[in-house]
């Protein structure tokens, strides 16, 4: 089978990788696009994984809008010539292609339909397939619609995926068990991210004030980082950031995707941005599981105290560890989910919608 891969953001490189070198291994012929993110195209190369780089992305909305046309026409030239079958990302250039040839789309989209009405609007409709958390049931309006009991970050931090390196402890100074935090903080520039609000300067400050007596710190960030806080940047390479988050104190920071992750490696998380309350995935994580806090950014002072409460607990990380295993239990192991669902498409698409607990056998 042809099979096309569209990679528009650093964290989808982790969530197709393993995917991708699975279907690679079976035999099928796999091409992988992408937009010039200098992080995605780093992760591609560590991870083997040849790419066609297709332009720059914009930050206005009219920016966007003709870079997209851009990606559209590059990756509809490549769909032709190569015949390919499926094309599967998180991607709206994959549904509109598919629409203008005989390729089939499978979209993953994790987020609710009222938190970007824009890719609602103009993916949702001409995707043949759209895979979503099962968190977001009621959620979501498209009757394309199947449903899985996991997470994105499933995908790649499963422990069927995920092995953390414990020498890269060493690379920031540090051996097990000393206590570190692990910070991000976001630029907001997607078209969703319009009018949301992250910390600021003065929080960020605050906050690590209130840490710094606790252990190291360690900021990650998408851009360019305040000078204020420039000497707690972390300054290892991107893939090795989660074996880092494993052994973490905790993290915080105002990303939706690194608070997920770190509550899915068993890490108490920290969120504060205006989109709390309103992300399905995280409000289950939790809610259900009791692993991850969102305040929104009037919330300053009650998420000081969450963290000084935390803090006070000795056995923090032993606690998380027990929650942990209960989400882990409930889950798939995504990447091997989606392995069969591509292979076995489109009959997959009606076995999962006639049998939703056919998936458990991914577990």
């Amino acid at each position: 089978m042809n099979i096309l891969i569209d990679i528009g953001h650093p964290g989808h490189v982790h969530l197709l990788r393993n995917t991708y070198h699975q279907l690679s291994q079976k035999g099928h012929v796999l091409w992988v696009t992408v937009k010039d993110i200098p992080i995605a195209k780093v992760l591609l190369e560590k991870y083997n994984i040849e790419y066609i780089n297709i332009g720059k992305k914009r930050d206005s909305l009219s920016g966007k809008a003709l870079t997209q046309l851009n990606y559209n026409y590059k990756v509809l030239r490549l769909v032709i010539k190569n015949k390919i079958e499926i094309g599967i990302g998180s991607s709206i250039t994959l549904t509109h292609i598919s629409k203008l040839t005989k390729m089939k789309s499978i979209l993953l989209d994790d987020d609710d339909d009222n938190v970007q009405p824009l890719f609602v609007k103009y993916a949702h409709p001409f995707a043949d397939t759209i895979l979503s958390p099962s968190s977001l049931i009621g959620h979501r309006k498209s009757k394309k619609t199947i449903f899985y009991s996991g997470f994105h970050e499933l995908a790649y931090l499963h422990p069927n995926r995920f092995t953390p390196n414990i020498e890269i402890l060493n690379e920031i100074g540090l051996k097990k068990g000393d206590p570190f935090f692990i910070m991000r903080f976001n630029v907001f520039k997607a078209h969703h991210d319009i009018g949301v609000l992250g910390m600021s300067l003065e929080q960020k400050l605050k906050l690590v004030s209130v840490l710094e007596p606790h252990g190291k710190i360690f900021i990650t960030t998408e851009r360019n980082i305040e000078p204020e806080l420039k000497k707690y940047q972390l300054l290892v390479e991107p893939e090795k950031v989660h074996s880092l988050m494993f052994y973490a104190t905790m993290f915080l920071g105002d990303s939706q995707t690194m608070t997920s992750e770190a509550a899915i490696l068993g890490t108490p998380a920290i969120r504060m941005n205006s989109f709390v309350g309103r992300i399905s995935y995280l409000e289950e994580e939790e809610h259900k599981y009791g692993l991850t806090f969102g305040f929104k950014p009037d919330e300053f002072k009650e998420m000081l105290e969450k963290i000084e409460h935390l803090l006070d607990n000795d056995s923090l990380k032993k606690q998380w560890k027990v929650k942990r295993q209960k989400l882990l239990s409930d889950k798939i192991d995504v990447s091997a989910f989606l392995v069969w669902f591509v292979e076995n498409y489109p009959n997959s698409n009606q076995i999962i919608k006639d049998n939703a607990n056919f998936q458990n056998r991914f577990k």
